[in-house]
């Protein structure tokens, strides 16, 4: 590895917060399969996103599951949306994955450095690449650093509805607007968790557990909301 690339990696990690022992590793992650069918004796980073994907997925389930109440079903969708190619690329692009990518001569001639397939697969080997050079807590800490507010923005939109449909379903019914009562707030200012009930008349379900009062009471009012279905 020549210089220039060993600053271009340095830089990188420097970017994102990370720290390798072996850059070469590294440097392995950006290697796309393409390269390997033009130069066959070069490797690529196939093995590396296996891993990674794998990393990848336990983080953010182990996450969902102490932070979030919801049912199964609730978490494993949250899930789906946050480690998709969908979530990933844009997030690659903006660390600057698709400046590292080493590509074959044709990859490279039709655009394979934005295309997102590519981009969230690399993301992968990187996280893969991390997890064997420093560890799994690392790793977790890195992939945390972009996985939470996209499960925070997968949450908000795939939740937002419930609020307003608890509150046109009970004022339909009572002429009554739901309450909602905070019960309590746990952990430091800038890792808070919030527990929220939702008061119908004499009824009171909950709490519902989430990171900021908002989903917490979205939470809430799904629970009546099915509840009520009942």
């Amino acid at each position: 590895m020549d210089k220039s690339r060993k600053e271009q990696l340095n830089l990188f990690c420097k970017k994102v917060k990370i720290r390798f022992k072996n850059l070469e590793l590294l440097d392995l992650a950006f290697h796309h399969r393409s390269i390997t069918n033009e130069k066959k004796h070069i490797k690529n980073n196939e093995r590396l996103e296996f891993l990674g994907d794998s990393v990848l997925g336990m983080v953010t389930a182990s996450y969902l599951y102490n932070n979030f109440e919801n049912p199964e079903g609730d978490l494993a969708k949250i899930k789906s949306a946050v480690v998709s190619e969908k979530a990933l690329a844009p997030v690659a692009l903006e660390i600057g994955i698709d400046k590292l990518l080493i590509l074959g001569k044709g990859e490279e001639a039709t655009g394979g450095r934005t295309k997102p397939a590519i981009l969230a697969d690399c993301m992968e080997a990187v996280i893969g690449a991390y997890y064997l050079d420093s560890g799994y807590k690392n790793a977790e800490k890195y992939v945390l650093e972009f996985i939470i507010p996209q499960v925070e923005h997968a949450v908000t939109d795939g939740i937002k509805d419930y609020k307003t449909q608890l509150q046109e379903k009970y004022q339909k019914e009572y002429k009554k607007c739901p309450q909602y009562q905070l019960v309590s707030k746990t952990g430091p200012a800038h890792d808070q968790t919030f527990s929220v009930n939702v008061i119908l008349g004499d009824q009171t379900f909950g709490p519902a557990k989430a990171k900021s009062k908002k989903e917490a009471e979205q939470l809430a009012a799904k629970i009546a909301l099915e509840s009520l279905k009942k």
